[in-house]
């Protein structure tokens, strides 16, 4: 059942002339992922600062957790956590100063703030030696396990990450994103995640939208955009042989025959089937009763990328 913590109608935001954000309309759930994708300078961040109250819509309204944050920006800012791209800290105090600081800035008594700090600290993976250590020691990806200990410690309903990943290595985006899916899923938080990173948004996201110019193309969840854009034409089969195919390829129209293969196309050692669902196990068969030597079968579902690129292309000639 819908349960809508986000509510932006018809945001608008103008600097002069130029549009930043143009008349958007988004409804995210209590408990959701949602990825909100685009490339720099497309309006993300600034979407997300008039959601905070931290700066105002030239038209329209942004209800976060049932309040208007231009009207009651302090009640959003009480119930939302916000992390930007680039994390600050003071160097010369440790990971667990930094946190208790932050936590009394947020009202936390000072008789339960380091209890809460260490709770914290360890839920993001910060434990042993981390906690004592100074900030100007820490790697990028411990800056950031800290960041979000920071807008977890005041127990938020949402937290909005923004670029989270940025300058992280390979292994410690993939645990930083699976910490973000377990705190999702274990205390019911929303999150939404702004990036241009499209693999990342791909792995946790429930639902994404795409923005481009200022505009929300459009939103949804992978799989019913994927059928959407791309129904004509849902799977694809590439078969590698041993052989090499002489053209024109001898069984190509046998092949067209099958139930739900749209077009055939062979080069080289390569068969590349398109089908409007997936026939790979019958593909195989085919070659197989007729004497090739299959190598390799790879089979490719459109995901995100592809979803990405086909609105950001057409965006470019509208």
């Amino acid at each position: 059942m819908d349960n809508p913590i986000i509510q932006l109608r018809h945001l608008t935001k103008h600097y002069g002339d130029f549009k930043a954000v143009k008349g958007l309309d988004l409804t995210i759930n209590k408990g959701e992922i949602f990825g909100l994708l685009g490339p720099n300078g497309a309006g993300k961040t600034t979407t997300i600062l008039m959601m905070m109250g931290l700066t105002e819509p030239t038209s329209g309204t942004a209800q976060v957790c049932g309040f208007d944050a231009s009207r009651d920006p302090i009640s959003v800012k009480r119930l939302v956590g916000y992390m930007p791209d680039s994390v600050g800290f003071y160097d010369n105090m440790t990971a667990l100063e930094n946190l208790m600081y932050i936590g009394e800035l947020n009202g936390i008594p000072r008789a339960e703030v380091e209890n809460r700090a260490l709770t914290t600290m360890d839920l993001v993976g910060l434990q042993g030696d981390a906690i004592h250590k100074k900030t100007s020691a820490y790697s990028r990806g411990m800056k950031q396990r800290l960041g979000l200990a920071e807008v977890l410690i005041k127990e938020p309903k949402v937290i909005v990450l923004d670029e989270p990943t940025l300058g992280i290595d390979p292994s410690g985006v993939r645990e930083f994103l699976s910490l973000i899916m377990r705190l999702s899923r274990e205390k019911g938080l929303t999150v939404l995640l702004s990036s241009h990173h499209l693999h990342q948004v791909q792995q946790v996201c429930d639902r994404v939208g795409i923005f481009v110019n200022g505009e929300l193309l459009v939103e949804g969840d992978i799989n019913s955009l994927s059928s959407q854009l791309f129904a004509e034409k849902s799977y694809e089969i590439h078969v590698s042989l041993e052989e090499t195919i002489s053209l024109p390829w001898k069984d190509e129209t046998e092949m067209l025959q099958m139930p739900s293969v749209q077009s055939v196309s062979a080069v080289d050692q390569r068969i590349a089937i398109s089908c409007k669902v997936d026939v790979t196990p019958d593909v195989v068969r085919f070659f197989v009763h007729r004497g090739y030597g299959v190598t390799g079968v790879q089979k490719k579902e459109y995901g995100l990328e592809d979803i990405y690129q086909k609105y950001f292309e057409d965006s470019k000639f509208n």
